[in-house]
C-alpha cells in the first residue's frame, strides 16, 4: 500500500525534478506503475482501492456504421 509522504522535500529547478521523478518511474515495473496509478485514481475519486466503481454503461450508445 502506498503512503504519502508529507515529510519529503526537495529542492531544486523544475529540469531537476522533472528528470529525477522520470528516471523514478523508468526504473519501476510496469505492474508497480500501473498500480500507483490505481491508488492515486482511488484517493483523487475517493473509493476503497480493492472496489472500484463500476462503469455506467447506459451512458454509452452503439449504433451501426454505414
Amino acid at each position: 500500500m502506498y503512503k504519502l509522504d508529507r515529510t519529503a522535500f526537495s529542492a531544486g529547478s523544475h529540469k531537476e525534478l522533472s528528470d529525477k521523478n522520470r528516471e523514478h518511474w523508468k526504473s519501476q515495473s510496469m505492474e508497480e506503475r500501473l498500480r500507483a496509478a490505481a491508488y492515486l485514481n482511488s484517493v483523487a475519486w475517493n473509493y476503497p482501492l480493492d472496489t472500484p466503481p463500476k462503469m455506467d454503461r447506459s451512458v454509452f450508445s452503439m449504433r451501426k456504421h454505414r
